[in-house]
């Protein structure tokens, strides 16, 4: 193989290297997006109930029970719901750190470019 083809070859492979990590960088984004959401639907609820503790002088529990059994079941499940996206977002996110990690091992002038 010439001088020019090896280069074209080695130009190629460091293309598709770094359209690799490209990609993998944007899969973390979205689960770091993903984390972002998961944090803001596990913080609507404590919202909602620290509303309901600083109100609660305005209304008798039991007179309002039929409103608060579904708000506190609507909390659980949005609590559930964005403690699953947090769990969910932080493995996908290592799991991309790690395969990129994997790939500045294989190639050095990639592990130049992101150290």
């Amino acid at each position: 193989m010439s001088e020019p083809d090896s280069r074209a070859g080695d130009l190629a492979q460091d293309t598709l290297i770094i359209n690799e990590v490209q990609l993998l960088l944007s899969e973390k984004r979205t689960s770091l997006s993903t984390l972002r959401t998961g944090i803001a639907i596990f913080a609507f609820p404590l919202s909602v109930l620290s509303v309901l503790i600083a109100t609660s002088r305005q209304y008798e529990p039991k007179q309002v029970l039929h409103f608060l059994v579904p708000l506190a079941l609507i909390n659980a499940v949005l609590i559930a719901l964005g403690g699953y996206l947090i769990v969910h977002a932080i493995r996908r996110a290592r799991h991309y750190d790690r395969l990129i990690l994997e790939l500045k091992r294989q190639h050095t002038r990639l592990a130049a470019l992101l150290d």
